[in-house]
């Protein structure tokens, strides 16, 4: 991974800022310099070594920040050793709101305890910018699991199982919305959105079955197909939850009578609990 150096401004060591009487605290603003490349970094996700040559700092000194920053709630481990990346309560200091904090607090753990049910694994993703964004997974925890770093990545609305299972529940406000963004522009993506029959054809055929589908349409992931439900708590549509597999691993049938029940399942539990949380 190659993170583009970010240094913040602060003052060279040694200097002083001789417009207060207040000394800088040098933690601190490391501590910001982290969360700043960190922000930067694909994904938002990034190792200790990718931080330090970064930031310019000895990876011991920003594996102590980085575990300040994790039991402030700013971070967390990534699925790999030495690996972080930010949670919604850096949302939270600059807008306000913790309209996702329901994913850490909620989603997390009853998506940890599905794993010995469901085998397989699952990501549970969210709307933005006109993708699906990986909130959340079970590959560090499924030993079926054949991906790894998963959180942050982005999702295409119309070939993932995830997108299709969001785009049909969407409030048809919502899916106007988001078919006029993609359909400016010029891609493959925005041709698709521009194809309103076609959208259509997949909205109804994912409501008529109940879950929705990818059977490897999607160019970088060829060789695996995924189920999806919504999340919805109460009125309230907040993310698609999938479930990944090789092709040919799992019979219709089993999908159909055992797989996507249970995801459902899983689906409803988490909106449930997440509506009182999100009402608090």
């Amino acid at each position: 991974m190659v993170l583009v150096e970010t240094r913040c401004a602060a003052l060279p060591a040694g200097e002083t800022d001789l417009s207060t009487p207040y000394k800088e605290v040098r933690g601190l603003t490391r501590g910001i310099e982290l969360l700043k490349v960190l922000n930067a970094a694909p994904g938002g996700i990034a190792t200790t070594t990718d931080l330090g040559k970064a930031c310019g700092m000895h990876r011991t000194t920003v594996k102590r920040l980085m575990e300040t920053l994790r039991a402030a709630g700013l971070v967390r481990h990534g699925e790999r050793d030495g690996q972080y990346y930010l949670t919604f309560e850096v949302r939270r200091l600059s807008e306000g709101f913790a309209d996702e904090a329901w994913v850490s607090q909620v989603a997390t753990p009853l998506m940890h305890a599905s794993v010995k049910d469901l085998l397989w694994p699952c990501d549970i993703a969210t709307i933005e910018g006109g993708f699906m964004v990986v909130r959340e997974s079970t590959h560090r925890w499924s030993t079926l699991s054949q991906h790894h770093a998963r959180l942050g990545q982005k999702l295409p609305l119309f070939i993932t199982a995830v997108g299709r299972a969001y785009l049909a529940a969407c409030s048809d406000e919502e899916l106007e919305a988001l078919l006029k963004l993609l359909g400016e522009r010029d891609d493959a993506m925005g041709a698709m959105a521009r194809d309103r029959r076609r959208i259509n054809r997949m909205i109804r055929e994912t409501r008529l079955r109940g879950y929705a589908v990818n059977e490897g349409e999607w160019v970088l992931e060829p060789q695996f197909a995924a189920i999806a439900v919504p999340v919805l708590s109460g009125d309230r549509l907040l993310a698609a939850i999938n479930m990944i597999f090789p092709k040919d691993a799992v019979s219709a049938r089993d999908l159909k009578t055992r797989y996507s029940v249970r995801l459902r399942g899983l689906a409803e539990a988490i909106g449930k609990r997440s509506l009182a949380w999100i009402e608090d």
